[in-house]
């Protein structure tokens, strides 16, 4: 369907000050939502605390308030600007919170005021733990065994009695898992039960069973009015579960999973952004054991997440933008590919490189804070690397870390002893790659070892340790097997302690983001640079000149 014709000024809320799990991500969105709805003729009214951000320019919106995100200010301006409809889903959880209790409190509807993206009953549905729980029930979508409870004698009588230690808390309605984590005793229990009792704007905590060690999986998905429903990007965590996947790497495409598997995970995530009746985007995470095909539904995020910036980039598909026309009334057959401009946003992406995802820490800044890693997010950052394999992507996404590393040896790390490296292969930190690089290098663990100790899979492991024979082999320039990673040109090693002189993967061409995979003739795709093939963006400039 078209532009619905009751919309004329949308109100978007952005996401507020930088923060932990909430970042430049949604400004991002923020600025593709506000050229798409300008670009339809529509009056933009913009709410955002933050001057640092791009959507606050001027020329982003007709009207923009640098005020603070709270209930009384959003009421004061929506009495101002009378807007008839307001977008919920671009200023992550800040936004889709006050959203929620503008719709609830009855507000909303005094000043006939539409909210657009999703309905309070959908948000409650993915965000209320226990009407999440209920709805993946019924539709038949498997649950880690959990309880909501609202009390910390139940938490406690809920973990002593039927699931036992470990366990995991998660408060409703919080970022990042804001006041959650993983229990192993009653004292760890009291602390966290008690702090995500607080930070719960509901009062509300699931408790539920610790998986720890299964795979977690992410699935983008978008829907619109008319029930038509595709899969962006698939993601898929080098961490298990038990690392929050803002402070886990992450690869997209899926890569370690058979097509069973994928077909398993993205026909839930379908069938559950249809089930919510999510206009929009959509983010899935579900957890599977590695040793069959259990799996079980994590959390739905029925916004744009922090996972929608980094699927938006790793494909070229704008699903902020796209949100932003379905939450007016376009649907995504009505919506053209703004890469190829001949295919259609129904037209599910193709990826035929690597992208892999690395969070940047603040611990450079707070020495004293714990490295270790866990449910509650600790990244403020993260870069994003495309290669044409697993081994060229992490080695660019370990230089764009700005960590002082071409690759993947820790200098710090190389100086140490086997057995504090031993050590740190066991500790979950934000450094265990590097560790386990080191425990590679040095043969002191085998792939089946470190697999065993810290449940990454092992393909991720053998690419680590095939990086390493490369590394000793000498190995630098131009890849003769792109898809396998065999590099040639030997210019000589590097001596004990001491990283790489030349890069493994050195970049001689550049290859194109198109979201098709080359099937159509893109009018403005973006690219990357990569060891190996064809220079396609030469060819693209000799094309269209």
């Amino acid at each position: 369907m078209p532009l619905n014709k009751n919309i004329h000024k949308v109100m978007i809320i952005g996401s507020g000050p930088i923060v932990i799990g909430q970042a430049a991500e949604f400004d991002y969105a923020g600025n593709q939502a506000c050229k798409a709805l300008k670009q339809l003729g529509l009056e933009v009214c913009l709410v955002n605390s933050n001057p640092a951000t791009l959507m606050t320019d001027r020329s982003m919106a007709d009207e923009i308030y640098l005020e603070p995100l709270t209930l009384p200010t959003l009421k004061r301006i929506i009495e101002k600007e009378k807007p008839d409809s307001l977008l919920s889903t671009l200023g992550g959880q800040t936004g889709l919170t006050l959203s929620m209790e503008l719709a609830k409190s009855g507000f909303l509807a005094s000043h006939n005021v539409q909210l657009l993206g999703a309905r309070p009953e959908t948000i409650d549905k993915a965000e209320d733990r226990q009407m999440f729980k209920d709805t993946m029930e019924a539709i038949g979508e498997p649950c880690i065994p959990s309880k909501v409870v609202t009390s910390y004698e139940d938490a406690v009588d809920f973990v002593h009695n039927q699931i036992g230690f470990p366990a995991i808390i998660r408060p409703a309605f919080t970022l990042g898992g804001t006041g959650g984590g993983i229990v192993a005793n009653d004292r760890e229990l009291d602390e966290i039960a008690h702090n995500g009792l607080h930070r719960s704007p509901i009062h509300q905590i699931l408790v539920e069973k610790c998986i720890s060690g299964w795979k977690e999986i992410e699935f983008e998905v978008m829907r619109d009015a008319n029930a038509n429903v595709i899969t962006v990007c698939s993601m898929e965590n080098f961490d298990p579960v038990g690392v929050h996947t803002g402070d886990s790497i992450v690869i997209a495409p899926t890569v370690t999973l058979a097509d069973k598997e994928y077909q398993m995970l993205r026909s839930a995530a379908l069938n559950i952004i249809s089930a919510l009746e999510i206009e929009g985007g959509c983010n899935c995470q579900f957890a599977l054991n590695p040793d069959s095909f259990e799996y079980a539904v994590i959390e739905v995020n029925p916004r744009v997440s922090r996972s929608s910036a980094l699927a938006s980039k790793a494909t070229g598909y704008p699903i902020a933008k796209v949100a932003a026309l379905i939450a007016v009334g376009f649907t995504l057959d009505e919506i053209q590919n703004f890469v190829t401009k001949k295919t259609k946003a129904c037209f599910e992406p193709v990826l035929d490189y690597v992208v892999v995802k690395m969070p940047k820490f603040p611990f450079d800044k707070f020495v004293y804070a714990a490295r270790k890693l866990g449910t509650q997010m600790k990244a403020t950052g993260e870069v994003m690397a495309i290669g044409q394999n697993f081994e060229e992507a992490i080695l660019k996404a370990c230089r764009g870390l700005e960590v002082g590393v071409k690759d993947l040896n820790l200098p710090s790390f190389a100086k140490e002893g086997d057995e504090k490296i031993r050590d740190r292969v066991h500790q979950c930190t934000d450094q265990r790659i590097f560790a386990i690089y080191q425990a590679l290098k040095r043969g002191l663990l085998s792939v089946e070892e470190i697999h065993k100790i810290t449940k990454i899979d092992e393909w991720f492991l053998w690419k680590l340790e095939k990086i390493c024979k490369m590394e000793a082999q000498g190995v630098a320039g131009r890849q003769s097997s792109p898809a396998e990673g065999v590099a040639e040109n030997a210019k000589g090693g590097c001596s004990e302690g001491e990283t790489s002189p030349t890069l493994i993967y050195k970049p001689v061409s550049f290859k194109m983001v198109d979201t098709c995979a080359g099937e159509f003739n893109a009018e403005t795709p973006y690219f990357y640079s990569t060891a190996g093939g064809e220079n396609e963006a030469e060819l693209f400039l000799k094309e269209n000149r």
